[in-house]
């Protein structure tokens, strides 16, 4: 019993001093795995909780901008909640679709070199294929109305997502009938149509524009 006590007695300081060497770093090596899950899960929170908030702007903004005629208080209380959405919000999908909301706005206002140069930063900077194609579409329409239908059917040969070809081909024709093209222009009216009927997408006023080129839809 006493060799056995004085082995317990043994193990007892052994532990002791080990305790007293390693012991600070277990329990910082702990501490740091406990914050590093802590530290994680409030960064999960932290990320739905902004991800809230930009939908809610969103929406906010999105309601403003249904306006039939916005005044220029609420175009600059546009313009405000789209510069929050992106210096706040960075980088998400709701950053993008406001900055294509800006575009919009300045459309509105009369101030189409200021779309061509917001939907150009935005092709160039977007990392979402579907809204760089809508934002190409909107660049092309903005190019005609520049009298740069040439830059127009340019900006057409860029990606364009499959869903939104029959709306660029019925651009490529608003493009070619600007340059006084018709028989590109028919063409390319004629695809919008059968793009359209392919991927049962309403494309309503390209019959129309066929007729006024003189000619009746062949489709």
């Amino acid at each position: 019993m006493a060799e056995l006590i004085t082995s317990e007695d043994e193990q007892l300081e052994t532990l002791k001093r080990w305790w007293k060497e390693y012991g600070k770093a277990i329990i910082a090596g702990i501490v740091l795995a406990g914050a590093g899950v802590f530290a994680w899960y409030a960064w999960q929170d932290y990320q739905t909780s902004q991800a809230e908030a930009a939908s809610q702007r969103y929406q906010q903004l999105t309601m403003l901008m249904q306006q039939p005629q916005m005044s220029a208080d609420q175009r600059e209380q546009a313009t405000t909640m789209i510069d929050g959405l992106e210096s706040e919000h960075g980088g998400t999908l709701y950053a993008e679709l406001a900055e294509l909301m800006r575009a919009r706005l300045a459309v509105d206002a009369d101030d189409l070199e200021g779309a061509r140069e917001t939907l150009s930063s935005f092709i160039d900077g977007s990392e979402h294929a579907y809204l760089s194609g809508l934002a190409r579409l909107n660049l092309a329409r903005v190019q005609i109305a520049l009298d740069n239908a040439e830059g127009a059917l340019t900006t057409l040969e860029g990606d364009i997502p499959s869903a939104l070809e029959a709306q660029a081909a019925e651009i490529s024709g608003d493009a070619h009938a600007a340059l006084d093209q018709p028989d590109e222009a028919r063409q390319a009216y004629q695809d919008a149509l059968a793009r359209a009927e392919e991927q049962d997408q309403p494309l309503s006023g390209v019959r129309l524009k066929l007729d006024n080129l003189g000619v009746e839809d062949a489709s």
